[in-house]
């Protein structure tokens, strides 16, 4: 098919499409002498996988690099597609429920409690966790102490929920400063990893200084953990953090 036939199937602007060759993520079979893209039944199929992993905000770049590894398999992709999807569908009618119930709470009198009001939103942070971590964190800490932490992130009130979000910011904050010092046994560092527990306080049943610090490793050991410091403050967060902790630790 010609790209024009591609657009008006997927809904991508033939532009969009032009853009995707350039860059090697969707390359025509051909390209005729009157300048015309011809696809077949594989671009159309990559193309869906494209738009999929668009819609989880994933950057050209990275998809390109999922679809052209040697490894990448088609079906395991739309089975992550379907979950993903799935949670989303799930938060979606869990905002929908709330703001139907805030509706009713105004319109008729009907009492609405604050943990109601934030349900879903720590319902998301919960989904989110186990999507991304859900199995490591499962084989280190166990089902039961998962289960348990996942509770405390549900039945948060409406000012631990506000205080554990302000205590993640005052943390990130923090580490800039500690990493432009940049001794994991200064005093700032020290705060930082304290900062750090009483953050953890909130979702875990049982603090432990070993857990902690195995905490700490496991996010050096995975790029996904990595990333989530590394993204917030600056390159090399993580270690730094987990260095802090680690020192903590041996504080105690």
């Amino acid at each position: 098919m010609y790209i024009q036939e591609l657009a008006r199937l997927s809904g991508v602007s033939t532009r969009t499409l032009r853009y995707y060759d350039e860059i090697d993520l969707l390359i025509p079979i051909k390209k005729e002498d009157t300048g015309y893209r011809v696809y077949n039944q594989g671009h159309v199929d990559r193309l869906q996988q494209i738009l999929f992993y668009r819609e989880l905000d994933m950057p050209l770049s990275q998809i390109k690099e999922v679809l052209d590894a040697e490894d990448f398999e088609q079906l395991e992709s739309l089975r992550y597609h379907q979950r993903t999807l799935q949670q989303k569908q799930r938060h979606i009618t869990d905002l929908l429920e709330t703001v139907i119930m805030t509706i009713q709470s105004i319109e008729e009198g009907i009492t609405m409690s604050n943990e109601q009001k934030f349900e879903a939103f720590k319902q998301q942070l919960i989904d989110e966790n186990e999507e991304k971590y859900g199995a490591e964190i499962r084989e280190k800490y166990g089902n039961e102490s998962v289960k348990a932490s996942y509770g405390m992130a549900k039945n948060m009130t409406e000012e631990q929920y506000e205080a554990a979000q302000q205590l993640e910011k005052m943390l990130l904050e923090r580490l800039k400063e500690a990493m432009e010092v940049g001794d994991v046994q200064s005093d700032i560092a020290v705060e930082v990893a304290e900062l750090h527990k009483r953050w953890l306080s909130f979702y875990w049943p049982k603090y432990t200084k070993e857990a902690h610090i195995g905490l700490a490793q496991m996010y050096i050991a995975d790029e996904r953990f990595t990333d989530y410091y590394d993204s917030r403050v600056d390159k090399g967060a993580t270690q730094f953090l987990t260095d802090a902790i680690i020192y903590y630790g041996q504080l105690k």
